[in-house]
């Protein structure tokens, strides 16, 4: 006695409590081979706690009259309800409970004479027994645990409906040991949605929410996010002041030079476009051979656009050179290290080791020339009455 749902994020099986509680799992079987719950919303999904489903066009519909019953479908809306059965045996225990939704017969009525129709419950955690007495039990569910996960980790409004839809495609009887009711035809086919409900749709499961960007734009954002990770854990390691630092605007990169082309030659040559502070060919630490590039550093940036503009490709000692801005953020790396270092240190001079350079001295050595000669002894700042200061003469 068990039925298998469909929904687009899974399926669940259920097993029945057809013995405990028979008359709501004969509504339950009947509505399912009928396919009354076909395209039937998830709504009101209390995480951890429990979901609900089971009215077709789904309470936020004008059109929805909240469900019926079997003997609704089958002999009118005045048998819409029935009245609905608790067996003190059945408790909502276990994650996976399957309930039928009540109501009290009449508003202020007895709260203990309930009534139920189409709608059902399913829980999303262990030991809920604020349902017990308030949502008449009949299954199980025995499959389908990965998608009881994805309905409780969905994206809900404020009334716990899903934002992306989630529904039931298909309701599948795999045993049945009621006979069927008097009137009921079961459909060959599963019947389409009606207007009501497909009104009803808010975002498709098949609308893809992601944006469609070319692959070179799709390329570009890949490498944006990979550099900014990067520069992320530079700035972790301290390698990076911050990690959204910025190379200097007014710094060139030349490369290609000629080995024999030094500091003064390049500072001499890039000077005509304005005041340089700065002109270094990088050389090897141990030979002291030039590397073929430099860094050249103007006062203003704009001086530092002409030269890029006007020296790419020149000739200088025979060698064409090539200049670009420079994209090395070392000298503020640098200089940020410097200044924070200073700043450590600053603080850490007020503080010797143990807490400041300040810190009296508790006990000190008696100078050589005292009156006991060149012996030497300990001098107590404060003495206790009954210890007695000793010294020693070699």
């Amino acid at each position: 006695m068990s039925v298998l749902l469909e929904l687009n994020v899974g399926d669940i099986v259920i097993d029945l409590h057809t013995e405990l509680a028979p008359k709501s799992c004969l509504n339950f079987l009947k509505l399912c081979k009928t396919k009354y719950y076909n395209f039937s919303p998830i709504y009101n999904v209390q995480k951890d706690f429990s979901f609900q489903t089971g009215d077709p066009v789904g309470p936020f519909s004008s059109e929805s009259n909240g469900g019926s019953s079997i003997w609704g479908v089958l002999e009118g809306p005045e048998k819409r309800l029935f009245r609905s059965e608790f067996n003190p045996k059945l408790k909502h225990v276990t994650r996976g409970t399957v309930s039928m939704a009540t109501a009290p017969i009449r508003a202020g009525g007895d709260e203990d004479e309930r009534v139920s129709g189409s709608q059902f419950i399913i829980t999303l955690g262990d030991n809920l027994d604020y349902l017990d007495g308030k949502a008449s039990i009949f299954g199980q569910v025995v499959e389908g645990f990965d998608t009881l996960e994805k309905i409780n980790a969905a994206l809900c409004d404020e009334t716990g409906r899903p934002l992306k839809d989630i529904r039931l495609r298909h309701t599948i009887v795999l045993d049945d040991p009621f006979d069927d009711p008097p009137g009921l035809l079961e459909p060959p086919e599963s019947p389409t949605p009606s207007k009501a409900q497909l009104a009803t749709v808010r975002i498709g499961d098949d609308d893809n929410l992601e944006e469609e960007v070319d692959p070179e734009e799709a390329e570009r954002r890949r490498r944006e996010n990979e550099a900014r990770a990067q520069a992320l854990t530079l700035e972790m390691v301290g390698d990076l002041p911050f990690a959204d630092v910025k190379p200097p605007e007014n710094i060139l990169f030349v490369c290609k030079l000629n080995p024999v082309t030094g500091d003064d030659d390049l500072e001499l040559i890039f000077s005509r476009f304005g005041k340089i502070l700065s002109c270094e060919v990088i050389r090897d630490r141990r030979t002291g051979d030039s590397l073929q590039y430099a860094f050249i550093e103007f006062e203003n940036q704009k001086d530092c656009e002409q030269a890029y503009f006007k020296m790419q490709g020149v000739l200088i000692d025979d060698h064409r050179i090539h200049v670009d801005f420079s994209q090395s953020v070392s000298k503020l790396s640098d200089v940020w290290r410097t200044d924070t270092n200073a700043k450590r240190q600053q603080a850490a001079n007020g503080r010797g080791f143990g807490g400041s350079t300040r810190l009296e001295r508790r006990q000190q050595y008696r100078d050589a020339d005292r009156s006991r000669g060149s012996g030497y002894g300990m001098k107590q700042e404060k003495s206790h009455p009954q210890l007695k200061s000793t010294s020693t003469t070699p």
